[in-house]
C-alpha cells in the first residue's frame, strides 16, 4: 500500500463493516455524488462540466457500470453533489463500499484527498503482500468482525472450527424456518478442486 492510502486508512479506522454501509445506506436513501474519472494528473475543474462527469449518481452502481475506466489506469474523482469536494464523513462509506466492489477481483486500490475530492484508483505497483496487507484492513467488511475487538471465538483452531460450524447451522436454521426450500444453505464456496 502505498503511504497516502496507509495513512487515510488508519485515520478512519476500523473500517466500516457491510452492516454499517447497509445501514447507512438505509438511513440515506438518497445519497448521491459526483465523480468523474481522470487521467492521473489531468485533473481540471472543467472536468465536472464535460460529458464524461458522472452526476447526481449512486456510487456503486456507478462504479460497477464504469469500472473500465479504472482498469485503463484513471483515478475516480468523487465529490457531494454539486459541491465539487467532499465532507469528510462519507470518505470512510466511500472506502468501504469501493474495497467491497473490488473485493472479489481482489484488486488493491489506492485512495487519496485531493482537490478537496476522494479520489481512487486501482495500485497497478501491489504486489500479493501490498494485497494481503490492503485487504486484511478491510476485513471485518466481509466478515463482519474487527482483528482488535473480543469477538467469542475460541483460540484453538479446532474449538474455532466449531464454533464457526455451529454459528453456521444455527444462521441455516433460522433462513430455512424463514425461506423454506428456496434457502440453500451454507455460504462456502464449492469445493471445485477435489471434485471428481
Amino acid at each position: 500500500m502505498n503511504q497516502t492510502t496507509r495513512a487515510l486508512i488508519a485515520k478512519f479506522s476500523p473500517m466500516w463493516t457491510n452492516k454499517q454501509v447497509w445501514e447507512f445506506d438505509q438511513l440515506n436513501e438518497d445519497l448521491r455524488f459526483d465523480a468523474i474519472y481522470v487521467k492521473p494528473l489531468n485533473y481540471d475543474e472543467k472536468l465536472w462540466k464535460s460529458k464524461s462527469a458522472h452526476l447526481d449518481v449512486k456510487i456503486r452502481d456507478m462504479v460497477v457500470r464504469t469500472f473500465d475506466h479504472m482498469i485503463d489506469g484513471e483515478e475516480l474523482w468523487i465529490s457531494n453533489k454539486n459541491q465539487r469536494n467532499i465532507d469528510e464523513k462519507y470518505v470512510p462509506y466511500l472506502m468501504a463500499v469501493m474495497a467491497d466492489v473490488m473485493i472479489e477481483e481482489e484488486i488493491c486500490l489506492n485512495f487519496k484527498i485531493d482537490n478537496g475530492c476522494f479520489v481512487v484508483s486501482i495500485d497497478s505497483d501491489a504486489d500479493v503482500i501490498d494485497c494481503k496487507e490492503f485487504f486484511e484492513e478491510f476485513y471485518h467488511l466481509a466478515t463482519g468482525f474487527n482483528y482488535d475487538t473480543d469477538t467469542g471465538i475460541p483460540q484453538d483452531e479446532t474449538e474455532a472450527e466449531m464454533y464457526l460450524t455451529r454459528l453456521q447451522e444455527e444462521f441455516d436454521e433460522n433462513m430455512k424456518g424463514i425461506l423454506g426450500d428456496k434457502y440453500l444453505p451454507g455460504n462456502n464456496d464449492p469445493d471445485t478442486i477435489n471434485a471428481k
